[in-house]
């Protein structure tokens, strides 16, 4: 249905309000400009999920217009998949407009000046195997964040010192967090060990980090699913974004039941 055909049953009485409700969710469509970008403000409404702006392939002038609409009729903007050429470019332009910007490596988390996350009560905990895959594991960070959750980090934890491991495992179990993302690339191997050894639900990110035989991410990927702990569920390469909102999502859940 348009948006003036609902409006016209619900005065009607046609259709309840909780109908008229559900149908004006799935009907909120911003434009930007004619047929450059279609926001979805209202996908977190639906999904608990906020819409996320790929970064990735797009030109500079488009994704700073997508930007600006999306912060204006939301509040906040996410970014992924940054290069550090734009990431720089869209902050030098982004701060003009008096907006609030964290960058993580190649993640951009732009608000307003008087927008607030709402404060729930997840905790989700973020390991990450070695310094290369910290932008990947910033991206989950954002994500869960945004999503209202807060987040503990434990970077450069891999196996190959494998006492750096178990104490982050330890400091993650002693903070209670409700599910780990686990970062990695090279064979992947850490969300084996992380999900071995502890009962909180573990999602792996495998990583395109690596080279030679398997790279790209080939050979974390799988490892990963070829894992014998049934502790962990695995996401695609390099989706950072992607963990985290489905951690944030969890947690969340399990926190208003603990």
């Amino acid at each position: 249905m348009e948006l003036r055909e609902i409006l016209e049953k619900l005065a009607k009485g046609d259709i309840s309000v909780r109908i008229a409700e559900q149908e004006l969710k799935l009907f909120s469509i911003e434009y930007v400009e004619k047929n450059l970008a279609k926001i979805d403000p209202l996908r977190e409404l639906r999904s608990g999920i906020p819409e996320v702006i790929l970064g990735q392939g797009k030109e500079l002038k488009d994704l700073y217009k997508i930007i600006v609409v999306t912060v204006s009729k939301k509040g906040f903007a996410v970014v992924s998949k940054l290069s550090p050429d734009y990431m720089d470019k869209l902050c030098k332009k982004l701060e003009k407009e008096k907006l609030t910007i964290e960058k993580g490596i190649n993640t951009l988390l732009v608000t307003s000046k008087s927008h607030r996350f709402p404060k729930k009560s997840g905790k989700v905990g973020i390991l990450c195997a070695g310094t290369s895959d910290i932008k990947i594991a910033e991206e989950a960070k954002i994500m869960a964040e945004v999503m209202g959750c807060e987040t503990m980090v434990e970077y450069d934890v891999g196996i190959a010192g494998i006492h750096r491991t178990l104490k982050a495992v330890g400091n993650m179990i002693h903070s209670r967090v409700h599910i780990l993302i686990v970062v990695a690339g090279m064979e992947g191997a850490l969300g084996s060990l992380v999900s071995s050894i502890t009962d909180i639900p573990v999602i792996g990110v495998p990583t395109s980090i690596g080279y030679g035989f398997g790279s790209n991410g080939i050979a974390a990927l799988a490892s990963m699913l070829q894992t014998c702990s049934m502790g962990m569920t695995v996401v695609n390469i390099d989706n950072g974004i992607g963990a985290g909102a489905f951690a944030a999502i969890v947690a969340n859940k399990m926190s208003t039941r603990s």
